[in-house]
C-alpha cells in the first residue's frame, strides 16, 4: 500500500472501534506503513490526520512494538499535533508507551524510551495539560507525567502545582483525575 492509497483507505475509517480496528489489522500486516500513518498525523490541518491518530491508537492498543520501532518518528510528529481529535489519540499513545516503559512486563524491544523520548513526551504532556483540550487528553497527560515524575525529578513539583492552580476551573472529570494524581503525589 501507498501513502496515497493508505490515505484514500483512511477516508472510509469512522470514529467505530470496529471499523478502526479493522484498519489496524490491514496496517499490521504492512508495518512500513507506520511512519507513513505518522506522516500523516503530522498534517493536523487535515481531517485525514485525526483517523490516522485513531488507527495508530488502535494499534497502539493491541501491540506498542510497531511504535516503540518508530519512536524517534512518533515523538517528532508530537510538536505538530494540536487539532483536538488528533491530540486525544497522540496523548493515549503517548501514556500507553510510559505505562509499558515503566512496566514490570513491558513490551521490550532493541530500543527502549530515551531520556530524549520522555522530556519529548514530556513537552508535549505538560502543553496539553494546560492547553485548551478536553479533558481525555489532560487525564492522559497527568497519568504519563506522573509516571516519567518517577526518573526525572522536576515533573511531580510542576505537575502538583499546575493541577491545584486549574483545579477550579476544571470540569467535574478533571477534578476527580486531578484529585487521584494529587493524592499520589502528596504520599511521596
Amino acid at each position: 500500500m501507498t501513502k496515497e492509497e493508505l490515505y484514500e483507505a483512511l477516508n472510509y475509517v469512522s470514529a467505530s472501534r470496529e471499523n478502526r480496528t479493522k484498519m489496524a489489522s490491514k496496517i499490521e500486516g504492512n508495518l512500513h506503513l507506520i511512519p507513513i500513518l505518522i506522516e500523516i498525523i503530522k498534517g493536523d490541518a487535515d481531517p485525514i490526520s485525526c483517523k490516522a491518530g485513531w488507527v495508530l491508537e488502535s494499534i497502539s492498543k493491541i501491540n506498542l512494538s510497531p511504535i516503540i520501532t518508530n519512536i524517534d518518528v512518533f515523538t517528532e510528529s508530537l510538536k505538530h499535533i494540536s487539532l483536538e481529535s488528533s491530540v486525544r489519540p497522540a496523548s493515549k499513545i503517548c501514556q500507553l508507551l510510559v505505562i509499558n516503559e515503566f512496566s514490570k512486563k513491558s513490551v521490550k524491544s532493541k530500543q527502549n524510551l530515551t531520556t530524549n523520548h520522555l522530556n519529548i513526551i514530556t513537552e508535549a504532556a505538560f502543553d496539553w495539560l494546560i492547553g485548551d483540550y478536553k479533558v481525555a487528553p489532560k487525564a492522559y497527560s497527568m497519568t504519563t507525567l506522573l509516571l516519567i515524575g518517577r526518573r526525572i525529578k522536576w515533573i511531580h513539583p510542576e505537575l502538583q502545582q499546575i493541577l491545584k492552580q486549574n483545579y477550579e476551573s476544571g470540569s467535574a472529570a478533571y477534578k476527580a483525575r486531578a484529585r487521584m494524581t494529587l493524592k499520589v503525589l502528596e504520599k511521596k
